[in-house]
């Protein structure tokens, strides 16, 4: 049985998530408070027909949430294969949120009414748990839709029996890629954007790729980082990582980065490894 703990900061978008992880097969239950976990796992152990199963539990818990560390340890006790779906997004993009929204933070009265204090107070408090977590995602420029994209792409051909790479490229101008493991700066290349013809394409276009690759320097910098992902991948599996988060960043998330991200996911897809890929900026105007 996949058994998937979901959690993460108040407003990232736990509530897609798991109607992502429901069309692609869980039965979720939402808000369970940590010490019903257990119990919980148990029982559906001894159901036959659940053999993929979500759980959500947050600071809406209430002082339940406390003991969620703890309840994780006495999982591991009991041998129970779960793995920890932890979803973040910037503070300034929660704040945002919670009053576009106008729903009222968990830890509102803890923080005395303030949506900035409350979101900085959560962020503290989860930081040992996000350390115990199998996946991150970072949803601040990710829209619903991307999301529940992402995580069917991840899940939908199971959590437990191979470890997800998911390649991403990004444009500096806008953020860092605050969720990934390994980050490569491809801005030392030359930049499709001063070329009239290439302006309004992207790296996925040939045109683009093509023009990014045809310098020496692009194709000695690719083979390097390939070279160094083949080397780390195995060892990654070895260590037991779950999820492995591979970022691309150029100046606009454009041209450059998109073609670097392009290759080296056809690249790790043709290992036969679970490989999912996205461009985070590719729509965005950089300059």
């Amino acid at each position: 049985m996949e058994f998937m703990i979901v959690t993460g900061l108040s407003g990232s978008g736990k509530s897609a998530a798991v109607n992502a992880l429901e069309d692609v097969g869980y039965y979720c239950i939402d808000n369970i408070p940590p010490i019903l976990i257990k119990d919980f796992a148990n029982l559906c152990i001894k159901t036959e027909s659940l053999n993929k199963v979500a759980v959500v539990t947050d600071t809406r818990g209430g002082s339940f949430f406390d003991q969620f560390v703890k309840i994780i340890d006495e999982l591991r006790e009991i041998n129970l294969d779960f793995k920890i779906l932890f979803l973040e997004a910037s503070e300034s993009c929660l704040v945002t949120r919670y009053k576009e929204t106008r729903r009222k933070h968990p830890l509102a009265k803890k923080a005395g009414g303030s949506v900035e204090s409350a979101v900085k107070m959560e962020v503290e408090m989860l930081k040992p748990i996000k350390e115990n977590a199998d996946y991150i995602i970072d949803t601040t420029m990710l829209s619903p839709q991307k999301l529940k994209m992402r995580i069917s792409e991840m899940f939908a051909t199971g959590a437990s029996d191979r470890m997800s790479i998911h390649v991403m490229s990004f444009g500096f101008k806008f953020s860092p890629a605050t969720d990934a493991d390994l980050v490569f700066d491809v801005r030392c290349l030359p930049n499709p954007f001063y070329i009239d013809e290439l302006r309004e394409k992207t790296g996925l276009d040939n045109e683009v790729s093509d023009y990014v690759m045809s310098f020496e320097d692009s194709q000695t910098l690719y083979n390097k980082i390939e070279d160094m992902v083949d080397f780390l991948v195995p060892l990654y599996k070895k260590e037991g990582k779950s999820q492995l988060v591979i970022a691309f960043g150029c100046t606009g998330g454009k041209h450059r980065s998109v073609t670097f991200a392009k290759y080296l996911a056809k690249h790790l897809k043709n290992k036969d490894l679970h490989v999912t890929s996205s461009h985070r900026d590719i729509g965005r105007f950089a300059y």
